[in-house]
């Protein structure tokens, strides 16, 4: 028999929603509004733990490490989610940010029953992954009790990688063995156990926050700018890289539009080359010296 759940804060019944399926459609969103008010809070909680991942995160990928998700269901899809918006957004090669789902790409249409359950499934796909010690696995596992999750913990510690392990409960409810437990404590949900709910939307500001930010360390952005973008790719990003080379640089729009088609599309060899008054190759040239920092390329001019 397997042991019981409920004493798992993600599992607690909600007192603001015990009636919930009497209440009308305006009192349902009031009081699941006011209570995903409280996700912000448990988030300002966690900012020490938050801040000690993002640091692993940076120093690992700084050295050409990977960041590998590992869940499954909510947690795992929210992982994947984030992997695949690392390369448009920051233009980061595939390989750099990935996830392990529990269950595979069947898992992304449906419920695989008891995938998350499959230890061995996690450590054979990042056995399979080439798992090293310059890497970060980042376990997400809501309720803190995923066996696939921890597994890949375990398996992370064995390999000398660094390790992550986000959750919604208390450590003393559901303990980890990773270099840093980061526990954002959502409390019980709206509908009893569906950590899709606050779970997931804190899970989701957490993945946010760390690739975000460890992509601003890493030179990928410039002031608050996306500038390491391909506008090649299509009419929304070449739209977006000309406002960026207009605003960086002071020049009128079809002066910027010309000098981004010059620069093959790179908003940051544009914004160089302009400034300092360089060719794009000789710009694309300065960046590489400046291991792709836009301001320590354009300080150094």
């Amino acid at each position: 028999m397997e042991p019981s759940r409920g004493h798992l804060a993600t599992e607690q019944r909600h007192p603001d929603s015990a009636d919930l399926d009497r209440l009308d459609i305006a009192q349902a969103l009031q009081r699941m509004q006011r209570d995903d008010v409280s996700v912000h809070a448990a988030l300002c909680r966690a900012q020490a733990s938050i801040v000690r991942a993002i640091e692993v995160v940076v120093e690992r990928l700084g050295r050409g490490g990977r960041l590998i998700y590992v869940g499954a269901g909510t947690s795992g899809r929210i992982g994947l989610l984030d992997a695949l918006e690392c390369p448009p957004t920051f233009q980061t090669p595939p390989e750099q940010v990935q996830a392990v789902l529990a269950g595979g790409e069947a898992a992304l249409r449906g419920a695989v029953e008891g995938a998350e359950d499959d230890r061995g499934a996690a450590r054979a796909e990042l056995e399979r992954r080439g798992l090293a010690a310059g890497d970060v696995v980042f376990g997400i596992a809501a309720s803190g009790t995923t066996p696939f999750v921890h597994a890949a913990i375990e398996l992370a510690r064995e390999r000398g990688a660094a390790s992550v392990f986000l959750a919604c409960v208390p450590f003393e409810q559901a303990p980890d063995q990773a270099d840093i437990s980061l526990r954002v404590v959502t409390g019980p949900e709206f509908l009893t156990g569906s950590t899709r709910l606050k779970a997931g939307t804190a899970t989701k500001l957490v993945l946010n926050a760390v690739t975000t930010i460890a992509m601003a360390r890493l030179g990928r952005v410039y002031q608050n700018w996306m500038v390491d973008l391909d506008t090649s790719r299509n009419a929304k990003l070449e739209e977006r890289g000309v406002r960026i080379v207009e605003a960086l640089t002071g020049l009128e729009r079809g002066a910027a539009r010309e000098l981004l088609e010059r620069a093959g599309g790179q908003v940051k060899v544009a914004v160089l080359a302009e400034l300092r008054g360089l060719e794009p190759e000789a710009a694309a040239a300065e960046l590489e010296r400046h291991r792709g920092f836009l301001r320590a390329a354009l300080e150094q001019g």
